[in-house]
């Protein structure tokens, strides 16, 4: 009977049956959470745990996953670029790992000694570029000698955008330097320095932080090595080899800088030892080769070649421009040229083609022009061996200037030979262009010193651009990325 009791109880309790559908789903939907959040929160420690994190300038997805989890944090940097054709505003912002944040202040940033980045722990490429505001406003500042307030004034507008671009939020943790170039450089003291005072009091009441070392005159060594170090991070090269660094030339209106890291010990026992500096970068040393030739930038070369030939009429007659042109105005700095072609006018016998006449056609003096420029460069321009088996890359008025004459495309860049530039120049003097009427010295000028100047080879090959990855090519990227790291 008991028996019969038990099976007819064990009979009538039900069997656990399966899970309705609605709590499979709910209990798979919780793992596949569960498993996406842990492969999130590995990747996130992966790329931001030195030693595994992604080395590289530009941000990832899971960068700016990392800063909303508050992994990263956006840092920003503003920079006044006050050239000598005009003032340009930059303003960048940064990821930068929270691990990493506690690392700075090693260096002041207004004159260097010179630190990129402090070598003592991690911080070396912590900072990826996430955005970047670049605007410019003509005359440059060195314009206004004679009107202080005026020129700092002309610097309201681009504080402006500063302002809309940076987070009210950051304005007054964000970093906000001025530093004049070479059109500063070439006034004389008491100009430059009332020019400075005026900038001052405007910065300070941007709301951005500043401090004693916020405006000044760029040293043309520092110029060269931010320029260096700019083009090297767009284009991943400061991996810790030096063989994987290029050489950068940077072609001003007022000066013109070569810096490079020597891989050969022949430069760095012929080379005068001002030209060489020790930079702190990736955890190491670096022996850099840099230097900076005041006056050989491409307007004031223009001034030195031009000036060469000026008649007591006050007229400039210079065979580097076509006979077709009469009293053209330059003005460069305070001053207004007036410019025509070489009183003695040249010209090409050239023969007709396809039912055209034969013609006699105006030309500026390719030869006379080589020679003035030769003049002006002298020996003043050391010649490294080395560039001849370094990879070279070139910006501003060597990309400009190469642009306009269709050597290269003026939105990718591209890449050229020295001949090609002379090629351009001798073309550039033979054809009669009303438009460009220096076009023909500009371009020997670059072929020039090239050349005559830094020892290049015909055959040598020359990296031209303007941008990298869509951002500016300019010492100003690698102020920011000195400043957010070691202070102003």
């Amino acid at each position: 009977m008991v028996g019969e009791a038990i099976r007819e109880e064990t009979k009538a309790a039900p069997l656990p049956g399966p899970m309705p559908t609605p709590l499979r789903l709910l209990r798979l939907f919780f793992y596949v959470i569960l498993f996406a959040l842990t492969t999130l929160i590995i990747l996130v420690t992966l790329n931001n745990t030195w030693p595994l994190k992604r080395t590289g300038h530009a941000t990832t997805t899971l960068d700016h996953v990392s800063a909303a989890l508050g992994v990263q944090e956006r840092v920003h940097a503003v920079i006044l670029d006050a050239g000598s054709t005009g003032s340009r505003v930059l303003a960048f912002t940064f990821l930068k790992s929270l691990t990493d944040v506690g690392c700075k202040r090693k260096g002041r940033g207004a004159h260097l000694s010179f630190i990129i980045a402090n070598n003592s722990s991690s911080c070396d490429n912590s900072l990826k570029l996430d955005d970047e505001l670049w605007h410019e406003v003509k005359p440059g500042l060195s314009s206004f000698a004679d009107s202080p307030k005026e020129g700092a004034q002309s610097l309201l507008p681009l504080l402006e955008l500063a302002r809309q671009r940076v987070p009210a939020k950051y304005h007054a943790t964000t970093p906000l330097v001025l530093k004049a170039t070479a059109g500063l450089r070439l006034l004389p003291t008491e100009k430059a320095d009332a020019l400075l005072h005026e900038v001052r009091e405007v910065l300070s009441s941007s709301g951005f932080l500043t401090t004693e070392n916020s405006v000044g005159i760029m040293d043309g060594r520092d110029e060269g090595i931010f320029s260096w170090f700019t083009v090297n991070y767009l284009l991943d090269r400061l991996t810790g080899n030096p063989k994987d660094s290029l050489v950068a030339l940077d072609l001003g209106g007022g000066s013109t800088q070569i810096t490079f890291v020597p891989l050969e010990e022949a430069t760095l026992s012929s080379t005068p030892h001002d030209y060489l500096t020790t930079i702190s970068l990736l955890r190491q040393n670096l022996n850099l080769y840099t230097h900076s030739y005041l006056g050989l930038g491409l307007n004031a070369a223009r001034k030195a070649i031009l000036t060469q030939h000026l008649d007591d009429d006050g007229v400039i007659r210079s065979p580097c421009v076509n006979p077709i042109i009469t009293n053209y105005q330059w003005s460069y700095g305070d001053d207004t040229y007036t410019i025509s072609g070489p009183k003695v006018p040249k010209y090409q016998d050239v023969r007709g083609q396809a039912g055209r006449l034969s013609e006699k056609r105006p030309i500026a003096d390719h030869t006379e022009c080589v020679k003035t420029c030769v003049k002006v460069i002298g020996e003043q321009v050391h010649k490294p061996t080395e560039l001849q088996s370094r990879e070279v890359i070139a910006f501003s008025y060597f990309f400009d200037r190469a642009t306009e004459r269709g050597l290269i495309d003026p939105y990718k860049g591209g890449v050229i030979s020295v001949q090609e530039y002379l090629q351009a120049s001798v073309q550039a003097c033979s054809i009669p262009n009303a438009e460009q009427p220096l076009a023909c010295l500009d371009l020997t000028y670059i072929s020039t010193f090239l050349t005559n100047g830094y020892g290049l080879k015909g055959t040598s090959k020359i990296n031209l651009y303007k941008k990298i990855d869509n951002y500016e090519l300019s010492w100003a990227l690698g102020l920011a990325f000195h400043i957010i790291n070691n202070g102003i």
